[in-house]
């Protein structure tokens, strides 16, 4: 059995002078065999430091940017691992079992050169638009967005995700990817469960600053939007995920406090957000009960 903690996209400062600012949230990271978070941007040695103190273990560095260089040195002398600057996974052993970290990002900054993204993992998407089927009766409907994976794309992620799932324990896919809102870009649902058929166990999604549905696809989760751990924008959720026997979910709302700090909600706040994240998913088939400012997902065997 191992246990998992997941957040969403986090943003640090550099030259963070602060404590860190996910100190708050260390009761809730302790118990977790491995941490890991989305690293929007490039960090420096202070900031590095910030993420090793709170116990952070893996990061995504799969963005809307490249990290340079200089960025991932400093977090590999932190000692934090990091994916999705190249299609190699970050593995982590804990208690004799190994999980292997992949991630992409499906979104990238306007104008950003194609050379740029050259060492980043990719799962870019293509957009169509689709006359609605009612336009003729009732003219000027918006259309159907349609999006589709780069079919390139999709075949190297398939591909790194089986060639993992061979050599690892558990295999766990984060997708930088979404719109902002509740609603899915029909490429999330494509890529999500393309990951899960080729053998992940958890696919955690991020990019959109938004918090969106859970689904569970041949009993593993996808989390299509975890929000923000850290950044601008204030809320988010941390997962809870363990794997065994039986692979449980459970999911915590946060919030960025008016200090800067990250922290858990409680009470009526914290039930507010999860109800909302059981309304969404119970549009995927989902099943999401909220107690007492924790969400468990079902999941199944």
């Amino acid at each position: 059995m191992i246990t998992l903690v997941l957040g969403g996209d986090v943003t640090i400062p550099a030259r963070t002078a602060s404590a860190a600012p996910l100190d708050r949230l260390k009761p809730l990271l302790e118990g977790a065999d491995v941490r890991f978070v989305n690293l929007e941007g490039p960090v420096d040695a202070a900031a590095a430091e910030a993420l090793r103190s709170t116990g952070v273990d893996v990061v995504s560095v799969a963005n809307d940017a490249p990290h340079p260089p200089a960025s991932l040195a400093v977090l590999e002398q932190a000692g934090i691992a990091h994916c999705g600057a190249a299609h190699t996974p970050a593995v982590v052993e804990r208690s004799g079992e190994t999980v292997a970290f992949l991630a992409y990002t499906s979104l990238r900054r306007p104008f950003a050169a194609p050379a740029e993204f050259a060492g980043v993992a990719q799962a870019f998407a293509t957009t169509a638009y689709q006359p609605d089927p009612h336009v003729a009766e009732i003219p000027g409907r918006p259309p159907l967005v349609r999006t589709l994976p780069v079919p390139e794309h999709l075949d190297r992620l398939v591909d790194d995700v089986r060639t993992a799932k061979a050599a690892h324990d558990h295999v766990v896919v984060s997708m930088h990817w979404g719109l902002p809102g509740a609603d899915l870009a029909e490429y999330q649902v494509t890529y999500g469960r393309a990951a899960i058929d080729a053998g992940a166990g958890l696919v955690a999604g991020h990019g959109s600053h938004t918090i969106q549905a859970v689904e569970v696809y041949r009993g593993r989760p996808i989390l299509y939007g975890l929000g923000n751990l850290l950044a601008d924008r204030p809320d988010g959720l941390l997962a809870g995920c363990m794997f065994g026997e039986e692979l449980r979910l459970e999911l915590i709302p946060v919030r960025r406090s008016a200090d800067g700090q990250c922290e858990p909600l409680a009470g009526d706040e914290a039930d507010m957000v999860l109800r909302y994240v059981a309304d969404v998913s119970a549009l995927r088939s989902t099943k999401v009960t909220v107690q007492s400012g924790i969400a468990s997902v079902s999941v199944g065997a």
